[in-house]
């Protein structure tokens, strides 16, 4: 496996796991913010900070190519309690890198480092630090702060770790991979009272407990079984003590989908749903629902080459196949303003951290999660063959 050189790779670990140490929320990225600008600006390369409130884009250019790059990599964490007992753990309570921001964070360092120093291209390329991925649309917040104006591209590219798959190994396929997420609140509001009397109340509680029951049945019945599709409840709140029949009650959760009029069928049902129940026990009802965020399509040609770089470097057996996800990724904002393709990139399968194997699984979101520096050398050396494929220098 040819990597690219780099001589400061000590260096890059470290900041990894200082990065991994000192955790911040969406939005609240200063300081990881900062050591990256800081980073960068100690190797010649020109920053701006600020964009979407906490992001950070580097240009570099070489030559006299008119054509650009972008390749973007996020910084936040998120808000979770860490079980590991490595040195490197987070030091701040209810805050932990559970994703792999930290090490995405310097897969792209590294990248820049390298294109630096070797200038084996012809063009710009843009290096975007991502914050709020995990909540806050941080995407969005950087697009609408002008960042393909600011700095203009042609493609962009995002990366991001997958545990279980083994290290050296990529997925990389056309079309849609991440769900749309949109998310909704039923509140069910009615006459609360004793519960010794029940039959002068009008009970919130068990409108909202049968609509719960019967958003179960919509992808079952009213979505083709070739349509990807979640539904899931995920809040429930009522009541303030127990002889206390409540006056209202709501439930919340998330919808995930790839096809729009998928989206609106589950919506409307859900509306319907909560109208008539709610309606059947002499009870008021709201209804909110949003969408956060669309599905992540790769663009058919782009993909292409991602996948002829990852098979010429490494062969067929490092290209992975896995179907749609139903997770939800905000890198979708930028894919819809410009060609691209999110690549996952094998974490391994716990290899990494066998002191720390016997605590629970190296999953993502999961308190004893880590990223593998191993992919520090390996991620960079693909975002170096994307943009040298990308912009060749004219012979």
């Amino acid at each position: 496996m040819q990597l690219i050189d780099l001589p400061n790779l000590d260096r890059l670990v470290a900041l990894r796991r200082d990065i991994h140490a000192h955790p911040e929320l969406a939005y609240q990225e200063h300081r990881t913010a900062e050591q990256v600008a800081a980073t960068l600006e100690s190797w010649g390369i020109a920053v701006t900070r600020g964009i979407g409130k906490t992001g950070v884009v580097a240009t570099l250019s070489n030559g006299a190519g008119r054509r650009a790059i972008s390749l973007r990599a996020d910084m936040d964490a998120l808000p979770l309690q860490e079980e590991n007992t490595m040195p490197h753990r987070s030091r701040h309570d209810g805050r932990m890198h559970a994703c792999g921001h930290d090490g995405h964070t310097v897969m792209l360092l590294a990248a820049a480092y390298h294109l630096h120093a070797t200038r084996q291209f012809d063009g710009t390329v843009n290096f975007i630090f991502q914050p709020a991925e995990e909540d806050g649309a941080g995407a969005l917040a950087m697009v609408e702060d002008g960042l393909f104006e600011r700095f203009p591209c042609d493609a962009i590219f995002g990366m991001h770790n997958w545990p279980g798959l083994a290290v050296g190994t990529f997925v990389a396929e056309p079309g849609g991979r991440e769900a749309s997420c949109s998310v909704f609140t039923i509140t069910v509001r009615g006459k609360g009272g004793h519960v010794g009397t029940p039959h002068v109340t009008t009970e919130a509680l068990l409108a909202v407990a049968q609509i719960t029951t019967q958003i179960q049945h919509i992808v079952a019945r009213n979505v083709a079984p070739t349509d990807p599709a979640v539904v899931s409840i995920t809040r429930l709140e009522a009541g303030t003590a127990f002889n206390v029949i409540p006056d209202s009650a709501w439930l919340g959760g998330s919808v995930r989908t790839y096809d729009e009029h998928v989206l609106l069928r589950i919506e409307q049902r859900l509306r319907d749903i909560a109208a008539h129940v709610a309606r059947s026990y002499e009870c008021d009802m709201e209804f909110v629902f949003t969408r956060e965020m669309p599905a992540v399509i790769n663009d058919p040609a782009e993909t292409a080459r991602c996948r002829r770089i990852i098979k010429d470097w490494l062969g067929e057996p490092a290209l992975v196949a896995l179907p749609p996800l139903m997770t939800s990724e905000d890198f979708s904002f930028m894919l819809n303003r410009r060609p691209g393709c999110y690549v996952l990139i094998g974490n391994g399968n716990d290899e990494h951290r066998q002191q720390d194997a016997a605590l629970g699984p190296c999953a993502l979101h999961n308190p004893h999660y880590d990223f593998n520096d191993a992919l520090i050398p390996l991620g960079a050396s693909f975002w170096v063959r994307l943009v040298e494929d990308y912009l060749p220098i004219q012979k």
